[in-house]
């Protein structure tokens, strides 16, 4: 088969792409066999000229002409990963199930080295029950919310799947991800995204497959020490249900999340290294989707042939500060997302439909550790509970402060919303920024928020709501680790995925629970 580029109208089918490919190669549409896409993106550059760019693989007769000729090039279709039998001595452990620990446990389990999983938090099913009481008002559990449990903060996002990163491991994710329920059409989708709705049955079917396959999830089982011998690991401590067990193990993969301080803090009593790192703080911010959809793609655009519009904007500021949007979710939500109590933090979440009212993205501010509060490694966390704590003494409750663009602009004098109606639960209530957030953020994103509306011209909307904080993008610390993914300070020890500093987002979090997996392996 071949790999070719063509334009496709925003409504086609099989014959609209055979017709395509015809037409590129200059031949019959009876010469091209089977074709399948490889991928897909939505081209409205050009608001009179909205339409697909794909990549193809077809089947077509004398296939060397079109070679020779420049046309196209050898398609090279998808080949699994090959994982070599494990020959490890004792049971490797992983603590955390996100993206990351589930790739890791899954590459494992293939091996035959019968991983042994810890999960602080609870299945995603117990997870949903949770975070639903959290959202209506009820108790916050601190050892299962959107930050811990199955899944990880991911399986209460967007579940975008899209990522910087350049890695051969991106496809052998996401067929994993088709083969355990994700939809299809993220094989071939130029900004996949599968939202927590698909997500979660997903990530149950991928914890079947570790357990048929050898491996053990044990949920609620909170890491609480790691032992040690001249530098290697000998063995993990963990409690669950007020009780200690202990693990003998040469290989921990620590995939814990962004958001497990405690952890942090012991894996730094225990003389391994962890340095601050650069994150970003913000707010979230909520237009109508249908105000996007225009802004993007035009008044009279076909709507019901377009996807709910999505953007990514960047600046950069005299002062020197980053401004960007992250996390954009097409007709979501803002979520309630605290994972410690008396703190206010929120994220966004779409389902895959991308049919709720309201578009929302974190508009975040960059810090660097000469904004943290202190030196130490843990200047990034007590920066971001300052802003956490500060936003719920606001109010005494878990209710998020939010505020319109036009009052924070002061374009407006108006304190209540409007049409953009938050959907943050549970609740809101009317509070300035500069009352939990620094100040140079709350500045940086007043000048931000003009320059984002010359590309997209719904940020000057004085009726778009910002709702805050956002404090939880990144890691704000990195567990510094060698060429081998060990930590340099304690041999065995594999710091993985965003909490560790090492990701940012769900597929490259599980590429790298993927390498992470593969390195105890060669070892």
């Amino acid at each position: 088969m071949i790999k070719l580029q063509i334009t496709l109208p925003l409504e086609y089918n099989e014959n609209t792409i055979r017709t395509a490919a015809a037409k590129r190669l200059s031949c019959l549409c009876e010469e091209i066999g089977e074709i399948k896409l490889i991928k897909l993106s939505l081209d409205a550059r050009r608001k009179s000229d909205v339409h697909y760019a794909a990549t193809i693989a077809a089947e077509v007769k004398n296939e060397q002409k079109y070679l020779k000729a420049g046309k196209c090039e050898k398609y090279i279709p998808f080949s699994p990963l090959e994982i070599q039998p494990s020959k490890l001595p004792k049971r490797p452990v992983i603590a955390g199930f996100g993206p990351a620990g589930i790739f890791a446990a899954l590459t494992l389990a293939r091996a035959g080295a019968r991983p042994i999983v810890l999960e602080r938090g609870q299945d995603v099913d117990d997870r949903r029950k949770k975070t639903d009481i959290f959202a209506n008002g009820g108790e916050l559990d601190e050892e299962c919310n959107v930050q811990f449990g199955e899944g990880g903060a991911g399986a209460f996002s967007d579940g975008k799947l899209n990522t910087g990163i350049n890695s051969p491991l991106i496809r052998q994710v996401l067929h994993d991800f088709v083969t355990h329920g994700a939809p299809a059409e993220i094989l071939y989708q130029s900004k996949p995204h599968i939202g927590t709705d698909r997500l979660m049955p997903t990530v149950k079917n991928l914890r079947e497959t570790i357990k048929k396959s050898g491996g053990e999830i044990i949920f609620g089982a909170k890491l609480t020490n790691i032992n040690s011998k001249e530098n290697r690991l000998t063995s993990v401590t963990y409690e669950k249900s007020g009780q200690s067990f202990e693990i003998e193990t040469a290989d921990l993969i620590l995939a814990i999340g962004h958001s497990a301080r405690d952890t942090f803090r012991m894996i730094y009593d225990n003389g391994v290294q962890l340095v601050p790192k650069s994150f970003s703080v913000g707010m979230r911010i909520e237009h109508l989707q249908s105000d996007l959809n225009r802004s993007m793609y035009g008044e009279n655009a076909p709507f019901h042939l377009l996807p709910p519009a999505d953007y990514r904007l960047a600046v950069h500021l005299p002062s020197g500060r980053g401004i960007y949007t992250f996390c954009m979710c097409p007709g979501g939500d803002v979520v309630a997302s605290s994972s410690e109590k008396g703190t206010v933090v929120t994220n966004g979440m779409s389902f895959y439909a991308r049919d709720g009212k309201n578009a929302n993205s974190a508009v975040l501010v960059g810090v660097t550790p000469e904004d943290f509060p202190d030196r130490t490694p843990f200047g990034g966390f007590l920066l971001q509970q300052k802003i956490e704590r500060a936003a719920y003494a606001l109010s005494a409750s878990y209710n998020a402060p939010y505020i319109t663009v036009g009052k924070l602009l002061s374009t407006s004098s108006e304190t209540s919303y409007g049409k953009v109606i938050p959907t943050y639960r549970p609740a809101v209530f009317y509070a300035h920024p500069s009352e939990y957030l620094p100040e140079y953020a709350v500045e940086s994103i007043k000048q931000a928020l003009p320059l984002f509306a010359k590309k997209i011209s719904c940020f000057a909307d004085p009726e778009a709501v910002l709702t805050g904080p956002e404090t939880r993008s990144s890691s704000p610390v990195r567990l510094v680790r060698d060429d081998t993914l060990q930590s340099v300070s304690l041999k065995g020890l594999y710091p993985c995925g965003e909490g560790a500093g090492y990701a940012g987002g769900i597929m490259s979090a599980a590429v790298d629970g993927i390498k992470c997996a593969l390195a105890v392996l060669e070892k």
